[in-house]
């Protein structure tokens, strides 16, 4: 048997990467020490970040696997410990800075995220369905995507994404589960059992800054936030914290949800965001012998787009129209989106239709520092 190496084991543990942070242990400071005995055993120490981190075991196992892969490895023992306050500081300082507030990332001039606003004018259209199919669709595809569930008072995200994971804190910092490869962070994860949140405006307010900015998401390339219904107080803070974020629209065909959809819409005239696109969900009913029911009507998404191409003086597409579908509704109660669970279904195809045009669409230099020195020498 070949003789283990100590360095051939950190190697080993550089592909390790912590589950909620997606970021190699080693580079977090997390690897405490590492001893390899005469018979080719290997023990690890691991710092965890706090001692009640759900993901021990996790970690445990993925760095069991890592170092199983090194040549010549017998027995393997993983010993955790716990970060002390200090290093937990340096941790925080590491992937956030050393800012005496926290900021939000997506808000800044070189951010390369791009922010969808997916939003409606009135509830029971799906919005929250095509935000959680558009997510996992977006994360299956190898993009870094996140979710914010901003309907505090009608929160669903963590149900239609499977998990009842609570947020791991680090000093000041949220890390946000994850589940299907889409982070995400609700106030569903903060209250007990199916308690209602009763709120005023500024606490809204408040509780949208601090998922934008306590919440650590990452280097992600697309961030969803599910908005409540209307043009209310979370649209407006969305607008002021994120003035780049451009809205989504969903609505039904039927004409008077999508009256109520292209107001959601016309907020941008007020706030100078973007309409990306208009999404026009429960399109029809596709009947066993192969024709469609107009459950609800038909036209609705393509007036919405027409009319907000009008109000707002550039093209509004119509994205997508998603067929109804009892496996979409099926999903979300199983916390298994129909783009992951039954992705061939004429809905699944349509939703991941929405979510690659979604995706392809290059990320702007706006407002980014090129470097570029523009005095002229002469």
């Amino acid at each position: 048997m070949p003789a283990v190496i100590e360095s051939d084991v950190r190697s080993a543990l550089a592909r390790v990467n912590d589950p909620e942070i997606r970021k190699p242990i080693t580079e977090l400071g997390m690897v405490k020490s590492v001893a390899v005995g005469d018979d080719g055993s290997v023990d690890v120490g691991i710092y965890l970040t706090t001692a009640g981190c759900p993901m021990k075991t996790e970690i445990s196992d993925r760095v069991r696997t890592a170092v199983a892969d090194v040549a010549g490895v017998g027995e393997i023992r993983v010993e955790l410990d716990v970060m002390n306050d200090e290093q937990r500081t340096e941790l925080r300082k590491s992937l956030r800075g050393d800012s005496a507030e926290p900021v939000i990332p997506f808000a800044q001039p070189g951010s390369l995220t791009r922010v969808y606003a997916v939003a409606s004018g009135k509830g029971g259209v799906g919005k929250s369905s095509v935000t959680v199919n558009l997510a996992a669709a977006m994360a299956a595809k190898g993009l870094s995507v996140g979710v914010l569930d901003a309907d505090i008072y009608g929160h669903s995200v963590p149900r239609m994404l499977g998990t009842d994971a609570r947020p791991t804190q680090v000093e000041r910092m949220i890390m946000p589960p994850v589940a299907h490869e889409v982070k995400m962070i609700s106030i569903a994860q903060f209250t007990q059992g199916n308690t209602p949140v009763v709120w005023r405006g500024p606490m809204l307010h408040r509780a949208l800054q601090q998922f934008l900015a306590d919440v650590f998401w990452g280097d992600l390339d697309i961030l969803l936030l599910d908005l409540p219904p209307g043009t209310g107080d979370v649209a407006i803070s969305v607008a002021q914290l994120i003035p780049g974020a451009e809205i989504l629209v969903v609505t039904t065909p039927q004409q008077a949800a999508a009256e109520v959809a292209e107001r959601a819409g016309a907020i941008a005239l007020q706030t100078r965001q973007r309409v990306v696109g208009v999404v026009e969900n429960m399109s029809w009913l596709e009947l066993p012998d192969g024709t469609r029911m107009d459950v609800f009507g038909t036209g609705g998404g393509q007036a919405v787009a027409d009319r907000l191409t009008t109000a707002v003086g550039a093209k509004v597409p119509l994205l997508g129209q998603i067929p109804l579908d009892t496996a979409v509704r099926e999903g979300g109660d199983e916390g298994v989106p129909i783009v992951l669970g039954a992705p061939d279904t004429p809905a699944a195809r349509a939703l991941t239709e929405v979510a690659e045009k979604l995706s392809v669409r290059s990320r702007g230099l706006a407002g980014m520092s090129l470097g570029i020195d523009t005095t002229r020498h002469l």
